[in-house]
C-alpha cells in the first residue's frame, strides 16, 4: 500500500516526539544525579550513601544516629551564618557612619551649614505625633466621660486677668499671672492669634490690622497627656460680629486649628426663671434684666414659670410694669399649679417655646449678670456640638464681709471677684446655657426630683456621657448673690446634705470663718492685752 504525504508526515512527528521523550527522560535522570552528588555531605562511601557504618549501630538505631549527626551539622551552619549576618551589619554601620561624617566635612567645606534639626522623615514623624495628639485631644468632638468629676475645666482670662479654679489657700480666683511660665504661655497665645489674623494669606486687602486691644477674653485647658486648647474671642469688624481662632498646644509648637468668623446678631437667647413667691428678689432680677439685657443687649426673651397662686399677682404686675416702662413684649409667663420644682419648671419653660431653635439660658432669680456675659454665652453654645456651663461667682455674706464697716455698699460695688468676697462655685451646674434641641434631644431633666438639688446635676452628667463637647469656665460676669438658704425637713437625705453644704459654703471664708469661730479667744486676748497696759501705766 502506498504511503500518502499526510501519512508520512504522521511518522515522521510521531518518531520525533518519541525521540524527544527518550531525550528528556536521560536528562531528567542526569540533573537528579547531580542534584544528589550536590546534597550529599562530605565524607565515606557510606556516610554518602546514608547507610550505618560497619562497626556502628544498625537498623533504627543507625538511622537515628546519622539523623543526629545531621542536625548537629545543620545547626553548625546556622550559626556560622548568624556570625557572618552579625559582622556584616557592624561593617554597614561603621560605613554608613563614616560616609555622614564625610557628607558633614564636605558641606562645612563648601560652605554649608546644615542645621541641628531632625532628619526629613523624623520631621514627619514629628509632625504626624502632633497632628494625632490634636486629634486625640477634645477640640473637634466632646468625649464620653464616666462622671463629672472626669471633666477637665476651662479658665478664662484677659489682657490683665486670669480667672482660675484651683485656688488653693495662697492663689485667688481672679488674679494677675504672676508665674512667668503661666505669663509667657498665655501672651504667646495672643500673640500667635493676632499674627494669623494679620497674615496676608487669611486677611482681605484692606483689612484693618489686629491688636491686643481687640482682644476680649479667652479660655484654655490643659489635657496632660495632650496638650492645651486656647479658644480667643477678638473684636469683629462690625457690631455683634466677633472673630474666635482655637490654637492647639500639644506640649510643643503652637498650631492653629481653625478660625471662624461668628455674627451673634442676630442670635436670640431666652432666659428661663422657675419661681414661687421670692417677689422682692425677682424684683431684684427684673432691675438687672431691664438694664442688661433690655437696655444694653436687646436680643433676650424671658420665660418666667411660676408654681401656685400665691404671691402670683405681684409677679406679674412687676413683669407688666417694666413692659409699660421699657416697651419691652419678649416674655412669656407660665404659671403651675403644685409644689415648686426647679427641673420641671425649666423643663416645661424649654418645651414651651414654638419658634425655630432658641439658645436657652437656665437661670435663677438670685442671679446678676452682665451683657458681657450674655455674649459670652452665645459664644461658648452651638448646636449639636456644644454646651456652656459656666462656673459662676458666689458671693458671701454681706453682713460679715462688711460687718466692720459702717453701712453696706451697694450691690454694684459688693460685685468684686476677690477671696474675701466670694468663690468659685464650682459645685454648681444650675445655670447653663444650651440650644433647645441639645436640651429637646438629651432627654431634658428628671422630673421624678422635687424640692432642691440634684436635677442639674443628672442633666450634667447626660451631656457628659455624650458626644457634645461641654464647656466649663469660670466668668466674670455672672454672680449668685448671697441669701439666706432654708434646708426644709422634706427633702431627702442626700439633698439635705447638699443643701447644707452649700448654705456652710456661702458664708465667709475661711479666714472671716475662723474669726466667727474664735472670737471669744480673740476678745479674751484683748481683754488681756488691755490689762497689761493698764497695770504698766500704774
Amino acid at each position: 500500500m502506498a504511503c500518502t504525504p499526510v501519512t508520512m508526515v504522521r511518522r515522521g512527528l510521531l518518531g520525533w516526539i518519541s525521540r524527544m521523550a527518550v531525550l528528556l527522560v536521560l536528562v531528567c535522570c542526569a540533573v537528579s544525579v547531580l542534584y544528589m552528588l550536590a546534597c550529599t555531605p562530605k565524607g565515606d562511601e557510606e556516610q554518602a550513601l546514608g547507610l550505618p557504618r560497619a562497626n556502628g549501630p544498625t537498623g533504627k538505631e543507625g538511622y537515628q544516629a546519622v539523623l543526629q549527626e545531621r542536625e548537629e551539622q545543620h545547626r553548625n551552619y546556622v550559626s556560622s551564618l548568624k556570625r557572618q549576618i552579625a559582622q556584616l551589619k557592624d561593617e554597614l554601620q561603621a560605613r554608613s557612619e563614616q560616609l555622614r561624617t564625610g557628607q558633614e566635612q564636605a558641606s562645612e567645606a563648601a560652605g554649608l551649614h546644615p542645621g541641628p534639626g531632625p532628619a526629613p522623615q523624623a520631621q514627619a514623624d514629628l509632625l504626624a505625633f502632633l497632628r494625632a495628639q490634636v486629634s486625640k485631644a477634645e477640640v473637634q468632638s466632646g468625649v464620653k466621660l464616666a462622671t463629672e468629676y472626669a471633666a477637665v475645666p476651662f479658665e478664662s482670662f484677659t489682657l490683665q486677668k486670669v480667672y482660675q479654679l484651683e485656688t488653693g489657700l495662697t492663689r485667688h480666683p481672679e488674679e494677675k499671672p504672676v508665674r512667668k511660665d503661666k505669663r509667657d504661655e498665655l501672651v504667646e497665645a495672643i500673640e500667635s492669634a493676632l499674627e494669623s489674623l494679620n497674615s496676608p494669606g487669611e486677611s482681605a486687602p484692606n483689612q484693618r490690622p489686629y491688636t491686643a486691644s481687640d482682644f476680649i477674653e479667652g479660655i484654655y485647658r490643659t489635657e496632660r497627656d495632650k496638650g492645651t486648647l486656647y479658644e480667643l474671642t477678638f473684636k469683629g469688624d462690625h457690631k455683634h460680629e466677633f472673630k474666635r481662632l482655637v490654637l492647639f498646644r500639644p506640649f510643643g509648637p503652637i498650631m492653629k486649628v481653625k478660625k471662624e468668623k461668628l455674627n451673634m446678631a442676630s442670635t436670640l437667647i431666652n432666659i428661663i426663671v422657675p419661681l414661687a413667691k421670692r417677689v422682692d428678689k425677682f424684683r431684684q432680677f427684673m432691675q438687672n434684666f431691664r438694664e442688661m439685657c433690655i437696655q444694653q443687649d436687646g436680643r433676650i426673651h424671658l420665660t418666667v414659670v411660676y408654681f401656685g397662686k400665691e404671691e402670683m399677682n405681684e409677679v406679674k404686675g412687676i413683669l407688666e410694669n417694666t413692659s409699660k416702662a421699657a416697651n419691652f413684649r419678649n416674655f412669656t409667663f407660665i404659671q403651675l399649679n403644685g409644689e415648686f420644682s426647679r427641673g420641671k419648671g425649666l423643663d416645661v419653660g424649654a418645651r414651651f417655646w414654638k419658634g425655630s431653635n432658641v439658645l436657652l439660658f437656665f437661670c435663677d432669680v438670685d442671679i446678676y449678670f452682665t451683657s458681657e456675659f450674655l455674649n459670652t454665652c452665645r459664644l461658648n453654645t452651638q448646636p449639636g456640638k456644644k454646651v456652656f456651663y459656666p462656673v459662676l461667682f458666689s458671693q458671701y455674706n454681706p453682713g460679715i464681709i462688711y460687718g466692720h464697716h459702717d453701712a453696706v455698699p451697694p450691690l454694684e460695688q459688693q460685685l468684686v471677684i476677690k477671696k474675701e468676697t466670694g468663690f468659685w462655685r464650682d459645685f454648681g451646674f444650675g445655670m447653663t446655657c444650651q440650644y433647645r434641641s441639645d436640651f429637646i434631644n438629651i432627654g431634658g431633666f428628671d422630673l421624678d426630683i422635687k424640692g432642691w438639688g440634684g436635677e442639674d446635676v443628672h442633666l450634667y452628667r447626660k451631656y457628659l456621657h455624650s458626644n457634645l463637647i461641654v464647656v466649663r469656665t469660670p466668668v466674670r460676669g455672672l454672680f449668685h448673690l448671697w441669701h439666706e438658704k432654708r434646708c426644709m425637713d422634706e427633702l431627702t437625705p442626700e439633698q439635705y446634705k447638699m443643701c447644707m453644704q452649700s448654705k456652710a459654703m456661702n458664708e465667709a471664708s475661711h479666714g472671716q470663718l475662723g474669726m466667727l469661730v474664735f472670737r471669744h479667744e480673740i476678745e479674751a486676748h484683748l481683754r488681756k492685752q488691755k490689762q497689761k497696759t493698764s497695770s504698766k501705766k500704774t
